[in-house]
């Protein structure tokens, strides 16, 4: 189970990094201008950060972001996505690892009332007869 988890974060964390790497180059080839995508990028890796991620670092130019409205809307509009699709994939992932446990509960749930429930029937059975048959 424990192994799942890790492979299902590793699958995201890799996405994620993947993602955003490319963001900016795609960006500008859309004709976005660069000052945005440069702010989009740096919003995004700071609002990833935000969100919860480990591998983001909080990027921001204080001199562009104030001198350059273009980096400035970038970094706004980066952060407040990116920012809001780490924290949907943080929850999911704390979805799944607290849907596992579930699980895992509801079987040892599951085999101690199997249990409980064989104790009972044997209750008042004479079982004496069996002891020869332990060699």
């Amino acid at each position: 189970m424990k192994k799942n988890v890790i492979s299902f974060i590793s699958i995201v964390c890799v996405v994620i990094l993947t993602g955003c790497q490319s963001t900016r180059d795609t960006m500008i080839e859309q004709g976005y201008p660069l000052a945005y995508a440069d702010g989009f990028q740096d919003g995004c890796d700071s609002g990833n950060k935000a969100g919860g991620s480990l591998f983001d670092e909080f990027k921001k130019d204080v001199n562009r972001f104030n001198q350059e409205q273009d980096y400035a809307q970038g970094w706004t509009d980066g952060f407040r996505q990116c920012e809001t699709e780490q924290e949907s994939i943080q929850r999911q992932v704390r979805m799944s690892i607290e849907q596992q446990k579930l699980q895992q509960q509801t079987k040892s749930n599951e085999l101690a009332e199997q249990h409980a429930l064989e104790r009972e029937v044997m209750k008042g059975v004479d079982t004496s007869s069996l002891k020869s048959l332990e060699k």
